[in-house]
């Protein structure tokens, strides 16, 4: 339950324990946008990719279908300035980037960016709370969690009551 009643969560999980593969990452893309998806929160990363190529047609097709994307930043504390962290606004064939593309930091309680968030002065567009956020885990049970992971979708959430209030 959140703050925007009348919205569904579509949970898709596409990452298993251990690495995304992008096959997987494209898929589940596809298959958010086609049962009715509008935004997307991608609480997940890597510093390679295998398939770009397929990742970046999963995206574009959401783009063409008015799908936002919620990306989070990474928790290495870099600077993405010059560094890949897939999946990616930037499409690998140069024809440009997915516009509707948030990549969120974490911040702290002091609105300070996290010390292990990545960060970049274009690379990633804004913090959202990210340390000590209260969250369930396996076995009907919660946790106090950190990361961007956390921060991500908190930005989905906010991004799913603008949209209820302005739809278009």
């Amino acid at each position: 339950d959140g703050i925007c009643n009348h919205i569904k969560i579509m949970v898709v999980r596409c990452v298993p324990n251990g690495d995304e593969r992008d096959k997987d990452v494209a898929n589940a893309i596809r298959y958010a946008v086609d049962n009715g998806a509008k935004i997307i929160n991608m609480s997940f990363g890597k510093y390679y990719g295998t398939n770009k190529a397929a990742v970046d047609e999963a995206v574009k097709y959401a783009m063409n279908r008015d799908v936002l994307i919620v990306h989070a930043a990474g928790n290495e504390g870099y600077n993405l300035k010059g560094k890949q962290h897939f999946p990616t606004r930037d499409y690998a064939d140069h024809s440009g980037q997915a516009k509707a593309w948030i990549e969120v930091g974490a911040s702290q309680p002091n609105m300070q960016p996290a010390s292990f968030s990545n960060y970049g002065k274009k690379d990633v567009d804004l913090f959202a709370p990210g340390t000590e956020i209260y969250s369930t885990t396996p076995d009907n049970t919660y946790q106090s969690l950190q990361g961007t992971s956390m921060a991500s979708p908190v930005v989905a959430g906010c991004a799913s009551l603008l949209r209820a209030y302005f739809p278009d």
